[in-house]
């Protein structure tokens, strides 16, 4: 079970789902290795053309029969990776067949842990999310609506105890450069006091703005990838992102040719501290908090 905490900003804080069907969960990787994956699904919508989003508009709102099988195609690739930040998916609505696409693809993938984040709840016709699947149980999960219009958020989420604890967060920020900003220096703000950071997601916006021109400027942050993710089919322009603390060493980066949504997803492998092998506290044995 996890740790009882006590929220210091009122919000958020809640358990990850636990997949009944995975046989082993662990608290840390044992060979000091982490594979990351980024992907904005687009709800399970193949888009190959810009026309597309006008001729397939429909499918945002009904369900279609290639849905499944793009979910299965994405559930395949997610077999290599420890931890997959998900953006645009839908938590069980018309358009899905009622299917949380969160929960499915962590039983497609096998992860022992996931939590879907709901950011626009528009009952039966959508429920607009994003997603997180973790190989690992995180000793803290908070779910945090972003500044600005409703609809986007993020979910920190860490690995970990200490001073040595990793804290990631997954996010899907928002089109607008003034908006954007603000919900940076809010990110800013929830991981200032970790050492080792990470952070992942459709961040609509290109490397050197996040890192030059933002309120993470001064965290020293590493954005590997040169690649760009947008639009899938003719990449142009780099909007999908993992970025490192400096004290995290990369292992690998790509952005993977899988042209499944508008978006190609962005995969990582990196290295983690020595000093993280000390032995972690123990698991207390309370009941857990309820999801508010």
């Amino acid at each position: 079970m996890l740790r009882r905490w006590r929220s210091t900003r009122g919000i958020g804080l809640c358990d990850p789902q636990v997949n009944a069907g995975c046989s082993t969960a662990t608290d840390w990787p044992e060979a000091q290795r982490l594979r990351l994956l980024s992907f904005n699904i687009q709800v399970g919508i193949t888009t190959q053309r810009y026309h597309h989003y006008l001729t397939r508009s429909w499918q945002h709102l009904l369900p279609h029969a290639g849905r499944a099988n793009n979910l299965q195609r994405i559930g395949d690739m997610l077999g290599d990776y420890d931890l997959v930040a998900l953006q645009e998916v839908d938590g069980g609505s018309m358009r899905s067949g009622y299917v949380n696409q969160v929960e499915h693809l962590a039983r497609l993938g096998d992860f022992p842990f996931w939590y879907q984040q709901l950011n626009r709840n528009l009952g039966r016709l959508a429920q607009h999310s994003n997603g997180v699947l973790s190989r690992y149980r995180p000793t803290l999960l908070e779910d945090h609506p972003l500044p600005g219009p409703p609809g986007r958020g993020a979910i920190l989420l860490r690995l970990g105890e200490g001073v040595d604890a990793i804290v990631v967060v997954m996010m899907h920020l928002s089109l607008g450069a003034r908006t954007r900003t603000r919900q940076l220096a809010y990110i800013r703000e929830l991981i200032g006091s970790y050492r080792h950071q990470i952070l992942m997601g459709d961040m609509n916006t290109h490397a050197n703005d996040l890192l030059l021109n933002s309120p993470l400027r001064d965290l020293g942050l590493l954005a590997p990838q040169i690649e760009a993710t947008f639009p899938s089919w003719r990449p142009q322009r780099c909007l999908d992102h993992i970025l490192l603390s400096p004290s995290l060493e990369l292992e690998k980066v790509s952005v993977l040719a899988h042209p499944i949504s508008d978006h190609l997803p962005v995969a990582m492998e990196i290295r983690l501290p020595q000093a993280s092998t000390s032995p972690q506290p123990p698991m207390l044995n309370t009941p857990s908090p309820r999801k508010r």
